[in-house]
């Protein structure tokens, strides 16, 4: 009796044992943390995070913020990969749940980086190049491994980077302050990131008179106005118009996003490999309420300037300006509005030529 008793003892120890083992065995839990660019520290969207020899994985979104949920305890290698930036990788041993904070890439050639660490990658980098390019002995067709697929350079957004800004809507004239936001070009549509939730909301172009935002790279505001109040030939325009020059003929730009199509050919290996965004500038300047393109030929470009076309040309050639040069426009409109009483410029140079 005395030994069923102490078996039965030993047979509870044992299951409470095995119970609690396979409880912490199967708890799983959470890393966290956010990405950002050394140099500029800009949050990074859509770098790659993983772990080595998982299925474990999650892209940074529009905060730089990934989370990996799910994970049991154990030591892994966590891995970052971006496009332009060195591979980023720590070791991390999983007890419980992680934030990770802060993590910064580095892209190829910053400072810092060191000229073995770029010697190491181009070396890395040479069998590669064999694989890509059939030309090269032991290329593709030698190894049978077909080239990478083509891939998406560059974006919709205006400027990619997040500004503070100061929303007018349509709706009220209601003022939105104290968010950074973005613009997409194509989708006519503004997202905004919470201030303290960090979290992203989108509002539609429709909604929005006008925005001026503090330029995070050049540190001075800028200004963008609502197509729908212009017209162009009589119809209202679809789009943000930036104001570069205000006073008696303002000068305004819009930035249009083109999508470019591969035209690469893979038998004579020449062209780009990769689809592209590509975007370009159109300068108009304004009568009223109605917008004209700005001529590109020379003696149509003075003459909106009417009964000062001739004094406008003389300043043109006395301070050599090249007309094919946008920042030479925007000199050419900025002496003209000066010449009127109440002129105040907007900026002392043209800022994000493309």
């Amino acid at each position: 009796m005395k030994a069923d008793l102490f078996f039965n003892r030993q047979l509870i120890v044992f299951l409470l044992f095995l119970f609690s083992y396979m409880g912490a065995y199967s708890q799983t839990f959470t890393i966290q943390g956010r990405v950002l660019d050394a140099d500029t520290q800009e949050f990074i969207e859509g770098a790659t995070v993983t772990l080595r020899n998982t299925q474990f994985g999650d892209l940074s979104g529009a905060t730089g913020n990934f989370s990996l949920k799910g994970i049991t305890a154990e030591k892994y290698t966590l891995a970052i990969t971006m496009s332009g930036y060195n591979l980023y990788e720590k070791v991390v041993r999983i007890s419980s749940d992680l934030n990770l904070d802060n993590l910064y890439l580095v892209k190829f050639g910053s400072e810092g980086t060191g000229a073995a660490l770029q010697k190491t990658i181009r070396s890395a980098n040479v069998s590669r190049l064999l694989v890509d390019r059939p030309n090269f002995i032991g290329g593709n067709m030698f190894y049978g491994i077909p080239p990478e697929p083509k891939k998406v350079e560059g974006n919709f957004y205006l400027d990619k980077k997040w500004n503070l800004a100061s929303i007018l809507l349509y709706k009220d004239q209601q003022v939105l302050e104290n968010y950074r936001v973005r613009y997409n070009i194509n989708a006519n549509q503004f997202e905004l990131l919470e201030p303290e939730t960090l979290q992203v909301t989108t509002l539609q172009g429709l909604r929005v008179q006008n925005i001026v935002w503090m330029d995070s790279s050049y540190k001075v505001p800028r200004y963008f106005v609502n197509g729908m109040d212009f017209r162009d030939e009589g119809a209202p325009i679809l789009g943000f118009f930036e104001v570069l020059v205000e006073g008696e003929l303002p000068l305004m730009r819009r930035t249009l996003a083109v999508f470019k199509e591969s035209n690469y050919n893979v038998a004579l290996m020449v062209g780009n490999r990769n689809d592209q965004i590509v975007k370009r500038n159109v300068y108009y300047f304004l009568r009223g309420k109605d917008m004209f393109e700005v001529p590109k030929k020379r003696k149509e470009f003075f003459l909106i300037f009417g009964d000062k076309a001739a004094e406008m040309e003389a300043f043109a050639e006395e301070n050599q300006i090249d007309l094919k040069v946008a920042g030479s426009i925007f000199q050419v409109f900025t002496y003209y509005n000066s010449l009127f009483p109440g002129f105040v410029p907007i900026m002392s140079q043209l800022m994000d030529e493309k």
